[in-house]
């Protein structure tokens, strides 16, 4: 173990880490299997453009075809030649914008996973690898085959949960008799928002999951409407702070009441778990439910 490491569990995650960073002949070490969200995507966003913009694309290859809308040779032609000017994030999607006017989207659904490597991609379960000239490569990678590619994605109808307009919920929340969960998870009235964090943001407005979202009172949708902004936020800041340079990690140790593995939330209370609409479900009394 090398001397500044406090013992040797913090030396293997921290060189553990630096191999998912970096890239690895056999990627052994498992990420968490949750899905990237809001604060996991802006960070990963961010260090993905500090590195690429502005970077042209020499060469993509997809291994695994099955999930594209279009052959491989499109996507070739579409983008390779092209300079990426920028990544943006849309819901849960990242978007490689070619200088051509071209638009790569991934998704990285529930256990893909981005590496970097240089000249020869060494990564295994790679579906997709993305070589630019000065012989940086991303590879995307994802064991159970799910990563979804989609070139030049249609433009987005619903709003991102960071960008929601002024009275938005209070206005579509009304309209819609599903439980408040769902209606913020399942993307036809919110975008970005997936099962960790409704979990958080639900309890940090102290709403029970199980409301439904047509019986939330005007002043409590106004609550919800600001702890999506700052549950989201104060996650990102946190996870920035410990992984700033991270396209791979997906932090969860902070949440408050999204603890699968534990009884109590950060403050002491009892996790109750249920399932919503299939979802792994974690909430308090302390949450009320309108019904």
């Amino acid at each position: 173990m090398r001397p500044g490491y406090r013992n040797r569990a913090s030396y293997c995650r921290i060189r553990s880490l630096k191999k998912l960073a970096f890239g690895s002949k056999v990627n052994t070490f498992k990420l968490k299997s949750t899905m990237p969200e809001i604060p996991d995507l802006n960070i990963f966003r961010d260090n993905l453009a500090k590195k690429l913009a502005g970077r042209t694309l020499s060469a993509i290859h997809i291994p695994i075809t099955r999930q594209l809308k279009v052959p491989e040779i499109v996507i070739q032609e579409s983008l390779e030649g092209h300079a990426l000017t920028d990544i943006r994030r849309t819901g849960k999607e990242l978007h490689f914008i070619f200088q051509n006017g071209h638009v790569l989207s991934v998704h990285l659904m529930l256990h893909g996973t981005m590496y970097w490597y240089e000249g020869e991609n060494t990564n295994r379960f790679t579906i997709a690898e993305l070589l630019f000239e000065d012989q940086t490569g991303l590879a995307i990678t994802d064991w159970q085959k799910a990563v979804i590619l989609t070139l030049d994605p249609k433009p987005a109808v619903v709003p991102d949960a960071m960008q929601l307009p002024d009275g938005y919920l209070r206005s579509a929340l009304p309209k819609l008799s599903k439980s408040i969960k769902t209606v913020l998870t399942e993307g036809k009235t919110v975008q970005g928002i997936g099962n960790a964090y409704v979990d958080e943001i639900l309890y940090a407005a102290k709403i029970s999951p199980f409301s439904k979202a047509n019986k939330i009172p005007e002043t409590n949708i106004e609550i919800l409407t600001a702890a999506i902004k700052s549950v989201l936020t104060d996650a990102e800041n946190h996870i920035r702070h410990n992984f700033p340079d991270t396209i791979t990690e997906k932090e969860r140790d902070f949440l408050q009441v999204h603890r699968p593995k534990q009884s109590l939330t950060l403050s002491g209370e009892p996790i109750l778990k249920a399932e919503v609409d299939k979802r792994k479900t974690y909430y308090t009394e302390s949450q009320h439910l309108f019904e």
